[in-house]
């Protein structure tokens, strides 16, 4: 069996929709369960590129990237193999509907998020959350 050659590039949208509500898929694949719109990095493309790519395919929304929020590098963080995810936080409006990988796309309250959310991202939401009330990102070290 061959092994990668390192961790693989991925990237994660926190879409803020009007209402104060964020976009969650439901997973079609293993692991089951909601999730950030998100996904690998293809070759030759960019980090911008593929959260909005990856958010229209899994969400049908067109996003508006707002800024970078944090990289997320646990090598736990997804057990099918070491990722890195980059994380932005974008702005959509519409009505998201789950497309590609994701059985389903469904905009929920900070407060009233679904169970189970896979990844690490129940973590990245938490942030998200914090950043949102105090202004204070994650500090570096502690992913």
């Amino acid at each position: 069996m061959k092994l990668p050659l390192g961790p693989a590039p991925t990237v994660d949208a926190i879409i803020e929709l009007p209402g104060d509500k964020v976009v969650l898929v439901r997973r079609r694949y293993e692991p089951l369960g909601w999730a950030l719109p998100g996904g690998f990095v293809e070759i030759g493309e960019t980090l911008e590129a593929a959260c909005a790519r990856e958010a229209k395919e899994e969400t049908r929304l067109a996003i508006e990237l707002v800024e970078q929020f944090f990289t997320y590098s646990d090598p736990r963080r997804d057990a099918r193999r070491h990722t890195l995810s980059t994380v932005f936080i974008a702005r959509a409006r519409g009505e998201p509907r789950g497309g590609d990988d994701a059985a389903e796309a469904r905009a929920f309250p900070l407060d009233q998020l679904p169970a189970p959310i896979v990844f690490d991202h129940a973590q990245i939401l938490a942030d998200y959350r914090r950043y949102r009330q105090t202004g204070q990102r994650r500090r570096l070290g502690t992913d």
